[in-house]
């Protein structure tokens, strides 16, 4: 007998129609429109009418039916307790390049869960496998017309894939691909880069392959395999270097440029870290064709550095403003990049000054070297004793979302204290950096 689910309300939106009709935190939704909800997929189906008529269980535990008059696709405004509606779904994969098996041991237990949900792909953005998901699973994403389904492929080819995955079950990743194309729905593609295993010749099939699924799916990104210290008994992977760098963007170039002739867009990046492991420039902001893949590190620094420039040619210092001066940091990757737009504002605003601190990770070893990996322990190690000047500002992407909390449990304030400045968290964009300089 299946088990009895309990979609508790965490919060309810300000402004959305469940406020306006009355619906409070700490309420049950027992069904919506009559229908029990199985998981989130049934509550963005089943509220997304004009008219929704929700079962609820009160604080006082009394039931009551509440019926909304809304506009087609409006959310009703609810989270709940449980972001799914349901248990999550950990990976059935073990693969070899996995990088939370790159993990230190004694970490927090939610640090080493591997989740493969599909459902996280629309909530948040998510790459999942799809090696979880049965045929009558992706029926139902694709009855309830939930896109963009963001799907790691890393490669084409049966063989490879299961080796990768390690999941005698992963070699159809392009019949179901096709099944999504065939629907109609959106999706993005993401392709982690292990040396010697999916490059090369594996890498430009991949690629072909994908290209037939467009225009549904609409990119694909192409990132190196990370590489911690941690890898003890785990496969041996290599690291790229300069010029096996250049030869992976070499051949994404060239497959961008026909792609570009044939349809219109690049459809294939390179992710920011290529270029800094092949010391060569990054593209100009056009080559990114509206950033479709920015959140997997693909035209990162290009928007964040344009933005910059836009921010810092429109924008003037307080004119009764005392000095400020304040510090930034990041990883080893984007060191150069962020240490010229700092020396780009103090030429402008002389008055004030921007510090630039490059951070080395020791946590999970040097060849780590993305800024949203630092952790709080190496931060408070390497900045110790510096002068930060009045404040730290420090990324959004260095935390766990919605919280303060870096990856090692470190919190903001355990840095503010061991450092004695205040530390504040900046959204990751190059204008709210120059804005936080005169908060």
């Amino acid at each position: 007998m299946e088990r009895k689910r309990t979609h508790r309300i965490r919060s309810v939106e300000k402004g959305s129609p469940a406020e306006l009709y009355g619906i409070s935190e700490g309420e049950i939704v027992l069904s919506i429109n009559s229908h029990e909800l199985k998981d989130i997929f049934d509550y963005h189906y089943y509220s997304d009418d004009a008219n929704v008529s929700i079962e609820l269980v009160g604080n006082d535990g009394a039931r009551r039916v509440v019926n909304i008059e809304k506009d087609v696709g409006e959310d009703l405004g609810l989270s709940f307790e449980n972001g799914l509606l349901d248990e999550y779904r950990s990976c059935s994969n073990s693969c070899i390049f996995c990088f939370i098996d790159q993990n230190p041991k004694g970490m927090r237990d939610t640090i080493y869960f591997k989740d493969d949900d599909t459902r996280l792909s629309f909530l948040q953005g998510n790459y999942v496998t799809l090696t979880n998901m049965k045929d009558e699973d992706l029926d139902r994403v694709i009855s309830y017309r939930l896109a963009p389904i963001n799907v790691s492929v890393h490669t084409t080819d049966p063989d490879v894939r299961c080796m990768m995955l390690r999941n005698r079950f992963a070699g159809d990743i392009m019949r179901k691909l096709k099944k999504i194309k065939d629907a109609l729905l959106p999706m993005n593609g993401q392709i982690v880069l292990c040396k010697g295993i999916n490059d090369g010749d594996v890498l430009l099939k991949t690629l072909r392959d994908l290209k037939t699924l467009y225009p549904e799916m609409g990119s694909v990104s192409v990132v190196p395999v990370g590489l911690s210290m941690h890898r003890e008994g785990l496969y041996p992977l290599l690291p790229f270097e300069k010029e096996d760098s250049r030869n992976v963007l070499s051949l994404i170039d060239s497959f961008n440029r026909e792609c570009r002739q044939e349809l219109g867009v690049g459809f294939v990046y390179a992710s920011d870290e290529w270029y800094m492991k092949a010391e060569l420039p990054l593209p100009e902001a056009d080559y990114y064709d509206g950033y479709p893949q920015i959140e997997n590190g693909v035209g990162m620094l290009r928007s964040f550095w344009d933005e910059f420039e836009a921010a810092l040619s429109t924008k003037k210092r307080p004119f009764f403003k005392k000095r400020t001066r304040c510090s930034v940091v990041s990883g080893v990757m984007s060191g150069s990049a962020v240490k010229k737009m700092c020396e780009a504002f103090n030429e402008r605003f002389k008055k004030d000054e921007l510090i630039h601190h490059t951070i080395i990770n020791h946590f999970y070893g040097e060849s780590v070297t993305v800024t949203g990996l630092i952790t709080g322990g190496d931060l408070i190690e390497q900045l110790r004793g510096r002068n930060l000047g009045d404040k730290l500002m420090l990324p959004s992407n260095m935390f766990r979302a919605g919280e303060e909390v870096f990856l090692d449990d470190v919190t903001r304030a355990d840095v503010e204290a061991a450092l004695g400045v205040p530390v504040v968290i900046v959204p990751a964009d190059g204008c709210s950096l120059i804005d936080e300089m005169w908060r």
